[in-house]
């Protein structure tokens, strides 16, 4: 049987663990009886790339030279849970294969991280840019691994080529793939979704951007209007995640991690400045029914080290119901401070059933700013969580952000203040500057520009109102913040480049 539609994971974003968006189609298909094949490019080149560089002679310098020899070696030891119990060794081991990693792109002027890909000379988030790498696909760092891969699984005479877009870090990349492609066989049809194309179409940006590019482009779930693509009606689109195509040994995590997500959207949904809210995602949650049916078997099956629940954030429900049904693994995800979690039995519970760590979005330690934002955060309840999480044995990952309209200097300082004060109980720290998205509708009263020269960015600069810009926020946070000395150790935990993901690995006995 011909092999009716190709779905590609593009290169590049951290090989950390599998894409949960094509292994969702990826069940959706199998139930519907469609022939499929998945690539997960992403991984396969990357690897390609790694082994390729590392058997060239000659080196810049000794570094590369020690990475490049040692590049088995370090791929082993991020897979090994031991190597965790040692940061200096972790970090070693991290920046080694990066280092291998950034010479293979240097020849064509991209710069290529671990967790990033970026072009000298073109822009993600212009479509121009995206058309001209589509139309030079030979000038991308991953054309020797692609073409023939591509070359090869084209003479299964697909009908389809599905991509998922998820980054910006992928669409260079996938445009890229996607001009090759056409370059075989132009009667191909290119369908292109994921939450970045989603992103995209909440912007108003169509089909007509890659007008004879991409045939097709999917915003939201992507089940039933690819079954609808594929000519199948009323099919089955409540999927079980097949994850059969996605080897575990490839991934740079110490034990196959297990993606899954228990809702659509975010439950909240009222954060000023939410991309979930302006672009109109609704909350779309699966029964407790569905998650306890769902969750054991893909444990069963997978036997994973780790699973990763990727809900925008784990509702107080769901939270009670992993408490009382524990999927027997280890698990970590999202969650919003809440009455729940400042309960210390609540969190002991969520301990014993698996949780390892919890990321917060704290954001500000001034509770006039979480008020203007609308968090619906308590700053009183944080501390509570942070301490209740801590008593149970639950690592938390805190996210902070600078540099919002409603922030000052002195309320960056009481976030440093909120930050000390509970700095025994905060194990990583997530320190971000704030973009301003561009659909956004609380964003009327504040003088914007383009953040990125594109048409396609998803970011405004903007004047900050008591200017506390950018630079000013980014100064306090190198200088003043990062350098306190009950924050800088918390600093230094943060696993490179893998960040939240291999953090729970480094709180996870061996």
């Amino acid at each position: 049987m011909k092999t009716k539609i190709i779905l590609i994971h593009p290169p590049l974003v951290k090989l950390s663990e599998p894409p949960a968006g094509i292994a969702k189609l990826a069940g959706c298909l199998k139930d519907n009886g469609v022939s499929y094949r998945i690539i997960d490019a992403n991984m396969e080149g990357i690897h390609f790339l790694l082994g390729q560089t590392a058997l060239e002679n000659e080196w810049p310098d000794r570094w590369s030279k020690r990475a490049c020899k040692n590049l088995k070696a370090n791929i082993a030891a991020l897979q090994n849970i031991e190597t965790y119990k040692n940061k200096s060794r972790y970090s070693r081991a991290a920046q080694d294969v990066n280092r291998v990693l950034y010479l293979a792109g240097k020849p064509y002027g991209a710069h290529l991280t671990l967790s990033d890909f970026s072009n000298n000379m073109l822009a993600p988030a212009r479509s121009a840019d995206l058309l001209q790498a589509a139309r030079m696909p030979d000038n991308n760092p991953f054309y020797p691994y692609f073409s023939a891969r591509l070359m090869a699984v084209m003479k299964e005479e697909p009908e389809f080529v599905g991509f998922s877009v998820n980054y910006l870090s992928q669409a260079l990349c996938a445009f890229a793939m996607i001009g090759f492609i056409k370059n075989i066989n132009p009667g191909i049809k290119i369908v292109l979704g994921g939450s970045l194309v989603t992103s995209w179409a909440a912007l108003g940006a169509g089909i007509e951007k890659f007008s004879g590019v991409v045939d097709e482009m999917i915003a939201g779930a992507g089940e039933e209007k690819l079954l609808q693509l594929l000519g199948v009606e009323d099919g089955h689109k409540n999927s079980l995640p097949d994850y059969d195509d996605f080897p575990a040994q490839f991934y740079l995590s110490p034990g196959f991690v297990l993606p899954y997500s228990a809702s659509r959207g975010c439950y909240w949904r009222g954060c000023a400045f939410c991309p979930e809210r302006a672009e109109e995602n609704p909350y779309l949650p699966l029964s407790a029914t569905q998650v306890n049916q769902e969750l054991p078997l893909l444990v069963k099956k997978h036997q994973p080290a780790l699973v990763h629940l990727l809900d925008n954030a784990l509702s107080p429900a769901l939270l009670k119901n992993l408490s009382q049904k524990p999927p027997s693994a280890p698990w970590y995800g999202f969650a919003r401070v809440s009455k729940e979690l400042a309960d210390a039995d609540f969190c002991m519970s969520l301990k014993q059933s698996g949780c390892v760590i919890l990321k917060l979005g704290i954001e500000s330690g001034d509770q006039e700013v979480l008020n203007k934002l609308n968090k619906g955060i308590n700053l009183g309840d944080a501390s509570a969580t942070l301490h209740a999480l801590k008593k149970a044995g639950i690592a938390a990952y805190v996210y902070l952000l600078f540099g919002t309209p409603q922030e000052t200097e002195v309320s960056a300082r009481k976030t440093l203040d909120f930050t000390v004060a509970h700095s025994d109980c905060i194990n990583f720290l997530n320190l971000a500057i704030f973009n301003l998205p561009v659909a956004n509708d609380t964003a009327q009263n504040l003088q914007t520009e383009n953040f990125y020269k594109g048409d396609l960015s998803l970011y405004s600069s903007f004047h900050h109102p008591a200017g506390w810009d950018r630079q000013n926020a980014r100064n306090f946070l190198e200088k003043t913040f990062k350098k306190h000395p009950a924050v800088a150790p918390i600093v230094r935990r943060m696993p490179e480049f893998f960040t939240s993901n291999h953090a729970p690995f480094f709180t996870m006995p061996c």
